[in-house]
């Protein structure tokens, strides 16, 4: 048998391809070097609600019903103080301030899963690809906003999304959008996001009516200007957009690890680096720097001597998860041996 292989064949097959890639890695042919299907709208519309859409319903119901409960009071209020906007379609701009180890992911994570459990949509996104693979569904903001790669040189950008098109429509629907590790983002990716949301929704509000939770920590990270001055990294805040006094901060201060463990040094450790990122800790009059406490980090003279203190290091975080991760969590007997599979030789850690 002759099989006559035709254009639109190949072109089915194209778009099967391009489908399974974009479910698996969000990424469509041409970005990995492929040929590019000839999709029709109907197509293309579909495919990116598809995306947003597309969660087991009976998942959801698990999950949020096996976590709601898990909230402590600090965690329980902002949750509450969000979803009611959302149900009252309020709109508005969010911030969570949320220091390490007071379980931001671990409430983001149930705010979306709640959103989807409503057959609502709920977008997530990340200012850097690693914040990316903690929130369900999530991906980063430049990828899924589009915005543009000059965006520093912009006097007023905007998303790179045009109306009628599948992002465009996820936009016009969704009831959250989460952006995580907000804090490091350039002010103007925010304002770009609201021009681009009051085009696409109709909407004069705030960011098209649309409740946006920025999450992060501006103790932590800032944005990085290359060559900047301290100067130029403030103007780039967050804090210096025209937005920001529209802005409801919320706050996470329970330190999860202190209040599951009982680990007082972890505690006090937490409450070391909180007066110091909120600068209470008086500076040198001439250098500007500051004086940290003794324990607060090992100093060891030589590589050499980091060198040998490595493996030690290892054994007591593996003795910690041992000690300390819950016995309902499945598999937990592996999560040493992922530990140490994780970890690089030591000639990868300090080259020699």
């Amino acid at each position: 048998m002759n099989l006559v292989y035709t254009p639109d064949m190949f072109n089915q097959a194209l778009i099967i391809l391009e489908d399974k890639a974009f479910e698996m890695a969000g990424k469509d042919l041409e970005q990995l070097g492929l040929p590019i299907p000839q999709r029709n709208l109907g197509d293309r519309l579909g495919r990116e609600m598809l995306r947003e859409t597309s969660y087991d319903v009976n998942e959801l119901d698990k999950y949020v019903s096996a976590n709601e409960p898990l909230l402590v009071l600090d965690q329980k209020a902002a949750y509450n103080a969000i979803l009611d906007r959302i149900n009252r379609k309020t709109g508005g701009i969010i911030f969570l301030d949320a220091p390490g180890g007071t379980g931001k992911t671990f409430v983001i994570n149930l705010f979306l899963t709640k959103i989807r459990q409503q057959s609502k949509i709920a977008i997530a996104v990340a200012s850097l690809g690693i914040a990316a693979t903690l929130l369900h569904g999530d991906r980063t903001a430049h990828s899924t906003l589009k915005l543009p790669l000059n965006l520093t040189h912009c006097e007023a950008p905007l998303c790179n999304i045009s109306k009628g098109t599948g992002e465009a429509k996820v936009l016009q629907e969704c009831e959250l959008i989460v952006w995580d590790e907000c804090t490091m983002s350039h002010r103007q990716a925010l304002e770009a996001l609201d021009r681009t949301l009051h085009d696409l929704r109709g909407n004069g509000k705030h960011m098209g009516g649309v409740v946006v939770l920025l999450a992060g920590d501006f103790r932590e990270t800032l944005p990085v200007i290359p060559k900047g001055t301290m100067a130029d990294e403030l103007k780039a805040c967050l804090k210096a957009s025209y937005l920001w006094k529209h802005v409801i901060k919320l706050e996470l201060k329970t330190n999860m690890r202190v209040h599951l463990q009982g680990d007082v040094s972890a505690g006090h450790f937490a409450q070391q680096l909180l007066t110091i990122g909120n600068g209470k800790v008086p500076a040198e009059p001439t250098s500007r720097l500051i004086s940290i406490p003794d324990n607060f980090c090992n100093v060891v003279e030589s590589i050499e001597v980091l060198k040998s203190n490595t493996s030690s290091r290892e054994k007591r975080i593996s003795s910690s998860i041992s000690q300390h991760v819950p016995s309902v969590i499945p598999h937990r007997n592996d999560l040493k041996k992922e530990f140490y599979s994780l970890t690089p030789p030591d000639h990868l850690i300090i080259p020699s």
